[in-house]
Order: C-alpha cells, then sequence, then structure tokens
C-alpha cells in the first residue's frame, strides 16, 4: 500500500490458528505480516469454523463463520459491511467453505459492498 493510502481497515476471510489446517497458517502469517508492514492499517479475521464449538482464536478474529451455516456467512458479510472494511483478504482452498461445491461462499461475496482480493 501506498503511504498516505486509505485503506484503514483490511479483513482476512479464511480459516485461522490453532485450526490446524494449511490455509489458517497462512491466513495468520498474512494477517500479521500485513499489519506489521502497516501499523496505521486495522487488520482482522473472519474465521470459518468446522467444528460446533470453534476454537479459541486469539483476538484478532473478530467474528467466527459456522462452516455448513448459510446464515452464518451472510451474518460475516453483514459485519463486515457494518464495521466500514475497506478491502477484504479471502483465502480459498477447496473444501473449507460450505455448500455445494462451496457455494455458501458465493453468497457471502455477493453481500459485500467493498473490494476483494482472493489467494
Amino acid at each position: 500500500m501506498k503511504e498516505g493510502s486509505k485503506v484503514r481497515k483490511i479483513a482476512f476471510v479464511g480459516d485461522h490458528l490453532p485450526r490446524k489446517c494449511g490455509i489458517a497458517t497462512f491466513t495468520s502469517d498474512l494477517l500479521a505480516a500485513v499489519a506489521a508492514a502497516h501499523p496505521q492499517s486495522q487488520c482482522l479475521s473472519v474465521s470459518v469454523n468446522d467444528i460446533q464449538d470453534g476454537y479459541e482464536y486469539p483476538e484478532v478474529v473478530r467474528f467466527e463463520i459456522e462452516e455448513q451455516d448459510l446464515s452464518s456467512y451472510l451474518r460475516a458479510a453483514d459485519f463486515l459491511n457494518i464495521s466500514n472494511v475497506d478491502i477484504v483478504c479471502l483465502q480459498h482452498e477447496f473444501g473449507i467453505f460450505g455448500g455445494t461445491a462451496g457455494g455458501h461462499i458465493l453468497a457471502f461475496l455477493r453481500e459485500l459492498r467493498m473490494p476483494v482480493v482472493t489467494t
């Protein structure tokens, strides 16, 4: 990001540590690296849970999505919209999102009112 960028709030969506998953490690590391490189921006995570009780996440995880619950994805989109997030960084891997072929994430993306970057 350029110095003086208007991007002040960045949300990372995907799995997050302590979930044991490569994407969880990647998302956690990416968020930490972006936060360190751009301390003027607030970074937060929206994590996808594959177990009913979720995980004991760090404070940076601000919202949890229940993997197989479509309404949970829609609530997450609402949360990001009302939180004035400037950009969403979506971490995608086949099998980590609920619905037929991971289709719940498409409903989530349709509801967002900010740009999305996907890795």
